[in-house]
C-alpha cells in the first residue's frame, strides 16, 4: 500500500487511544479533514485488546523496541530556516516491569512446543527469554500476524437497523456454543441473570483439563485488555455512544455481580432494593439501615445538615457516625462507593455512592456494562465513525517531528517516516509520542496491572457465566485498594472453562509487588499434585502477567516544555474504573479547537440527506 497522503488537512491526530479516537470522530463529523495515524500496528494504543498470541507478540514487539533505538536525522534537512523541529519519541516508554508466569501444565499433547522460560514452578521472564519463549510457540504464522497487519478496522460485528434500540445489551443468560460467533442481543438487562441456564440443569461433563498448549491453541478466543475498564450505565461514554449512534458498532453485556472481600471470604453485595431484601447475608435490621442510608445518598445535596460537619473527614469516618454495622460500612465503602477508606473525603464518597445508585436499573441489576470482545472495541468504534465521514487512517506509520514556525510559534506541519510534509491547522498527539525533552518537567503516576487466566470463578454459583467486579481493601496502611474484574467466556474475552481476571491499582512499587499478595489470597497456583481441601476452594491460577503502565491523566498543559499553541496532548488510560476522563478530555479539546461546534452530534437521517443536483 502506498503511504503517500494528501498534503493538506485540518486536523492531524497521532495515536489511536480512546480520547484520540473520540476526537477524530468528532472532528470528522463536524466536517474537518482528518488524518489519523499511529506508529503501532494495531488500534487503541494502551487501550487495545489482544488475542493470546497477539499479547505474546505485543510483549515481544515491546521488548525489541526497548532493545533497539533508531536514529534518523534525515528529516532535519527538510526544515527551513524560518522553522524548527520538535522531535517525537521513537520508543514506547509507557510500559515497565513486565513479568510473566505460567502455572499450567506444559505437556505437548496439543502439538505445541514447551516454552523453556515458563516452567511449572513460576519464574519471571527476563528480557532475553521473553523473545525466545514467544518465538517457540508453534502458531500458524499467517493467522497470528493477521491481527497486526490489517490496516482496516475489523468489522466483526454486524450493524443494527432497529431504530428503537439505541444501545444493545446482550442477555447474560445466553448459552454460547463453542464454534458460534453470532450473538443475539436484546434491549435492557435480564431479571434472571443469576439463574442457571438450561445447560446448567443437565448433567455437565467433567471440566476440561486446561493446559498451556491448549490456551495457545485456543488463543483466538481470548481478547485481553491492556487496561481494565467498565462503562457506567448512566456515564458520559454511554451517553456519547447513544447520542452519536456509535453504539451500533458494538455489543455489551451486563456486569452481573458486585462482590466484596471481607474476613478472607468473597461475598456478593446486594445492590437493588430487591437484592437487599432477598439477601440472606443481612439481618432485617441491617436491610432497613442500608435502605435508609442509600435513600439519603440519592438526595444528599438537599440534606446538607447531615454531612456538613464531616466535610473534612474521610468517608469511612462519616459512615461510622450513621449507626451502620461494620459489614454495612464495608459494603458501602468498598463495593458501592468503591473507594479507599483513608483517601476518600465524605463528599467524594457520597457523590460516588449516588452515581452508583443512579446507574442501577438502566440495563440490569448492576450499574455497569462491559463491551463484548473487550475494551479495545470502543476506540475502534469511534475510528469507524471517523472513517465513515471521510477520515483517513494509517497504522505502522511513524512521525519524525513537528514543524514549528519560529515567528508565530505555531505548528504548521509534520514530517513522516517517508520524509513527506503534511500541513494542518491543529495537531493532537498522544502523550507517549512526546520526547523526553518535551516531558522533562512532567511527573507521571503509574498503574499496576495484572492479567490472570484461571479455571474457576472467585465465587461459584449455579451459573458459570458471571461477570463480576470486586474491590479488595488495602492490606497494609499506606497502600491502595485493588480492583478485580472477572470475565467469563460469554464476554468473548476468554476460552470456555476459563476466566480472565484483571487486577488494577495505583502503583506504589512494581506491579507484582503491589498485586501478588491479592492474587495469593484469591487464587492458588495450578499444580499437578493433589491440593489441600482448603486450597481447592480457591480458583487455580493458570497464567499471569504483571506490568506497570504510565498514567498521564491530570497533567496540565503547562507541564510540557515548548508545546506550540495549536498542539494538544491526549493522555493515556487513567486508574479509574470508568471512562469519564477520556470523554471529558476529548470534549474539552474539541471545544478549544472548534468553539461553537456541537460535539459528536447525531448522524443525519438518510432520508433527510439532499444530494447536489436534486430538484426537490
Amino acid at each position: 500500500m502506498a503511504d503517500i497522503f494528501p498534503t493538506e488537512f485540518d486536523v492531524v491526530i497521532i495515536g489511536t487511544g480512546l480520547p484520540e479516537s473520540i476526537l477524530a470522530a468528532a472532528c470528522s463529523r463536524s466536517g474537518q479533514r482528518v488524518l489519523h495515524i499511529d506508529s503501532r500496528s494495531y488500534y487503541g494504543g494502551n487501550w487495545a485488546s489482544f488475542s493470546f498470541s497477539g499479547l505474546l507478540s505485543w510483549l515481544q514487539e515491546y521488548q525489541q523496541n526497548r532493545d533497539t533505538e533508531e536514529e534518523n536525522t534525515a528529516w532535519q534537512d527538510l526544515i527551513h530556516e524560518t522553522e524548527e523541529g520538535i522531535t517525537l519519541c521513537k520508543k514506547d516508554e509507557t510500559i515497565q516491569h513486565i513479568e510473566v508466569f505460567c502455572y499450567a501444565s506444559q505437556d505437548k499433547e496439543h502439538n505445541v512446543q514447551e516454552i523453556g522460560a515458563l516452567q511449572k514452578s513460576p519464574s519471571s521472564m527476563a528480557s532475553s527469554t521473553l523473545i525466545e519463549s514467544v518465538d517457540s510457540v508453534c502458531l500458524p504464522k499467517e493467522r497470528d500476524s493477521s491481527y497486526f497487519t490489517s490496516s482496516e478496522i475489523s468489522a466483526q460485528h454486524t450493524q443494527k437497523s432497529d431504530k428503537d434500540i439505541s444501545l444493545e445489551v446482550t442477555d447474560i443468560q445466553e448459552s454460547l456454543e463453542k464454534d458460534k460467533t453470532c450473538i443475539h442481543t436484546i434491549s435492557g438487562g435480564s431479571k434472571g441473570e443469576n439463574k442457571p441456564t438450561i445447560e446448567d440443569n443437565i448433567d455437565q461433563p467433567k471440566r476440561n483439563r486446561i493446559t498451556y498448549p491448549l490456551i495457545v491453541e485456543e488463543g483466538r478466543r481470548f481478547n485481553i485488555d491492556l487496561v481494565s475498564k467498565l462503562l457506567y450505565s448512566q456515564g458520559s461514554l454511554i451517553d456519547l455512544l447513544i447520542k452519536s449512534n456509535v453504539s451500533r458498532y458494538a455489543e455489551f453485556k451486563n456486569v452481573t455481580r458486585i462482590l466484596a472481600f471481607r474476613e478472607g471470604k468473597v461475598e456478593q453485595v446486594p445492590c437493588s432494593r430487591a437484592d437487599v431484601f432477598n439477601s440472606k447475608e443481612l439481618t432485617m435490621v441491617e436491610k432497613r439501615m442500608l435502605m435508609k442510608f442509600l435513600t439519603f445518598c440519592l438526595d444528599y445535596e438537599q440534606q446538607p445538615d447531615e454531612y456538613q460537619d464531616f466535610k473534612q473527614c474521610s468517608f469511612s469516618e462519616f459512615l461510622k457516625t450513621k449507626k451502620l454495622t461494620p459489614s454495612l460500612q464495608h459494603f458501602i465503602l468498598h463495593s458501592i462507593a468503591m473507594t479507599s477508606g483513608s483517601s476518600c473525603s465524605t463528599l467524594d464518597g457520597l457523590k460516588a455512592t449516588k452515581n452508583f445508585l443512579q446507574c442501577l436499573g438502566r440495563f440490569g441489576n448492576t450499574p455497569f456494562l462491559f463491551p463484548l470482545y473487550g475494551q479495545g472495541e470502543i476506540p475502534q468504534c469511534f475510528c469507524r465513525m471517523c472513517a465513515v465521514f471521510g477520515g483517513i487512517y494509517c497504522l505502522r506509520h511513524k512521525v519524525q517531528c513537528l514543524v514549528v514556525d519560529k515567528e508565530s510559534g505555531r505548528c504548521k506541519a509534520i514530517i513522516d517516516q517517508l520524509g513527506q510534509r503534511i500541513n494542518a491547522k491543529y495537531f493532537i498527539v498522544e502523550d507517549s509520542y512526546l520526547s523526553q525533552e518535551t516531558c522533562s518537567n512532567v511527573q507521571y503516576k503509574q498503574i499496576s496491572r495484572a492479567i490472570l487466566i484461571t479455571d474457576q470463578s472467585v465465587l461459584k454459583t449455579e451459573s458459570d457465566q458471571q461477570i463480576s467486579i470486586l474491590i479488595v481493601p488495602p492490606m497494609e496502611s499506606g497502600t491502595c485498594s485493588v480492583r478485580v474484574t472477572e470475565l467469563c467466556s460469554s464476554t468473548m474475552t476468554c476460552m470456555k472453562d476459563t476466566y480472565l481476571v484483571h487486577l488494577t491499582c495505583a502503583s506504589s512499587k512494581t506491579a507484582r509487588e503491589d498485586l501478588e499478595s491479592v492474587v495469593k489470597k484469591l487464587f492458588t497456583p495450578f499444580t499437578e499434585t493433589k491440593e489441600e481441601k482448603e486450597e481447592l476452594r480457591k480458583p487455580r491460577l493458570l497464567w499471569a502477567l504483571y506490568f506497570n503502565m504510565r498514567d498521564s491523566s491530570g497533567i496540565s498543559r503547562s507541564s510540557y516544555d515548548g508545546l506550540p499553541s495549536n498542539v494538544y496532548v491526549c493522555s493515556g488510560p487513567d486508574c479509574g474504573l470508568g471512562n469519564e476522563h477520556a470523554v471529558k478530555q476529548a470534549e474539552t479539546l474539541f471545544q478549544e479547537m472548534f468553539p461553537g461546534e456541537e460535539f459528536c452530534p447525531p448522524p443525519p437521517n438518510p432520508e433527510d440527506i439532499i444530494f447536489d443536483g436534486d430538484d426537490k
